[in-house]
């Protein structure tokens, strides 16, 4: 996801964007082909008896859009509703966002209505070298060691892309250990190939790993094996499919290792 050019952040051919960091994603892909599929109340089901503050991490964030638009969803906000200094918010959801690209972190900083309560950085999430103090730095401020949810939206195939079959295993891997709860919103198959055409036109270099990836095809299902079959994840449930013919499916930690969970997830 993206936003609009303008404002001194440099307009990229979309094919110049190897990493999935569009400057005008959601001209095409608005937040609201995602929010209107989820369920209102959905924290409050999924976390019914939690201390506050729930934990969520947002990876390949962009600018932010749909970072703010899944906040407000999910906090039950209208649009318009949240001021500059809004603490309240923050009470119930504080909000983790990262992505590649520091160009578009400047403009999510720039016009966050929740700087209290959401957080935009600058993060390679595959440099472990400096993903791990980062993160950890972070839940240390709330004495946790994992985040309540995780969103992965439109990531997955950029990771590939970049990192081949062992990068996607070791990224959904991470996210499995990191969150109680993950939303991801896998690109199908077709979209891989859009994206190695957009390089091939612009007279660049084809993605290393494209034409060796052995996890191909159906990629919702193929993601939903390795998340639950190596990453120790059950499916609870698929929200339905965007206009563009994406999934959003929601897979809950089967495992006991989520102190974050453990201290916010249980009665109190």
């Amino acid at each position: 996801m993206a936003a609009p050019v303008g404002g001194g952040f440099p307009a990229l051919e979309p094919g110049a964007a190897p990493y999935g960091n569009f400057p005008n994603y959601s001209r095409f892909h608005p937040p609201e082909g995602r929010v209107r599929l989820l369920p209102a109340g959905l924290l409050r089901s999924l976390f019914p008896a939690a201390a506050r503050p729930l934990l969520g991490l947002d990876v390949g964030c962009n600018s932010g859009e749909l970072s703010v638009a899944l906040y407000r969803h999910l906090l039950g906000l209208q649009e318009g509703e949240g001021s500059l200094d809004q603490p309240a918010a923050g009470k119930d959801l504080n909000l983790l966002c990262c992505d590649i690209d520091p160009l578009l972190i400047e403009r999510a900083q720039q016009f966050s209505p929740f700087p209290a309560s959401i957080s935009f950085a600058n993060l390679d999430i595959m440099d472990s070298a400096a993903r791990e103090p980062f993160l950890s730095s972070y839940l240390g401020r709330f004495g946790r060691s994992a985040f309540d949810i995780g969103f992965c939206m439109s990531v997955t195939m950029w990771i590939h892309l970049n990192h081949g079959d062992s990068g996607l295993r070791e990224f959904l891997s991470l996210l499995s250990s990191l969150c109680t709860y993950l939303l991801i919103e896998p690109q199908p198959w077709k979209c891989y190939r859009a994206a190695a055409r957009r390089l091939r036109k612009l007279g660049r270099s084809d993605f290393d790993h494209f034409r060796s990836l052995a996890i191909n095809g159906d990629m919702a299902e193929r993601i939903t094996q390795i998340l639950t079959g190596d990453c120790a994840m059950e499916l609870v449930c698929c929200f339905g499919s965007t206009s563009w013919d994406r999934s959003l499916l929601l897979f809950k930690s089967n495992g006991s290792n989520h102190e974050g969970r453990e201290s916010s997830g249980q009665e109190q």
